[in-house]
């Protein structure tokens, strides 16, 4: 299979229409629609239902949606951190992801103690918005990520377990919830005037809701503070937070396992590194 097949098939599966798909990808429709059907006779299995209205995947073009997208981002990557390396005549820093205002502490941590280390390369911070962190690591913009359990997609990652941390809700300091010993997580989404921030999905829309849309938690904790707001966070949360604020443990919300991701096949010295540190902390 050629990735110019796997490109035309996922616009077709997003487009759900191949004159839309063509014209996305700058084509005649008739090569797309040859393409597809070349491309379903040589797996031997319909990849999408036609209908008069457009086109919809069966679960054979579901599986190769998912896979064929992993596996453009796989190329995508490859390239990234080429160029990256050559630009970098062979010592190419280390790109590492992290959630903007998320695991601050730790993170200094890891990169002084690396830093440290006699073999040690520059390692590039990129602090990102909510769910974009394993994107970027799929596609090669960065090397090495700081995810965050159940939250974040580890899948085709290897992982480093580095802190594992219960949850409690932020709020307002002064709202009658605040004096709360604790609560549950149903009880903290239920406030009427502290709507929760809806995080992005993996395709970065987001779900319908009344609170905000999360996309930097400095911002978010602003409205916490001015009462529009509450937000739940992982415990060490604490240490970041200022006047005006207060929190309440919860007491059945899921706990937030941190780790450190990479790819699997990554033969960088700088990311073995940095993980073989991150493992001592």
């Amino acid at each position: 299979m050629e990735t110019r097949e796997l490109r035309y098939f996922v616009a077709v599966a997003e487009e759900a229409h191949v004159g839309r798909a063509a014209e996305r990808l700058g084509m005649a429709q008739p090569p797309l629609s040859r393409a597809i059907a070349q491309l379903e006779r040589r797996l031997g299995a319909d990849l999408f239902v036609r209908t008069p209205r457009g086109m919809s995947l069966t679960p054979a073009g579901e599986t190769l949606l998912s896979e064929g997208r992993a596996a453009l981002a796989a190329v995508e990557a490859a390239a990234r951190r080429t160029r990256r390396a050559a630009d970098a005549g062979g010592r190419a820093p280390v790109v590492l992801t992290a959630k903007a205002g998320a695991s601050s502490e730790l993170m200094a941590k890891l990169l002084d103690a690396y830093a440290a280390e006699p073999d040690a390369v520059d390692v590039e911070v990129v602090l990102s918005p909510p769910g974009r962190q394993a994107l970027m690591l799929r596609d090669g913009r960065a090397d090495v990520a700081i995810l965050h359990r159940p939250f974040d997609d580890l899948s085709g990652f290897d992982v480093d377990e580095l802190a594992v941390e219960d949850q409690l809700l932020v709020l307002p300091s002064g709202h009658p919830a605040s004096g709360r010993s604790s609560m549950t997580l149903e009880e903290a989404t239920s406030i009427p005037d502290l709507p929760l921030p809806r995080w992005p999905r993996l395709d970065g829309s987001y779900p319908d809701g009344p609170g905000p849309e999360l996309r930097d938690l400095t911002q978010v904790l602003q409205l916490v503070r001015l009462g529009r707001a509450a937000v739940v966070l992982p415990e060490s949360a604490r240490a970041n937070l200022r006047d005006g604020l207060a929190v309440v443990p919860l007491s059945d919300a899921p706990r937030v396992t941190t780790v450190i991701a990479w790819p699997p096949h990554s033969t960088s010295v700088g990311v073995a590194g940095l993980v073989r540190v991150a493992s001592r902390l």
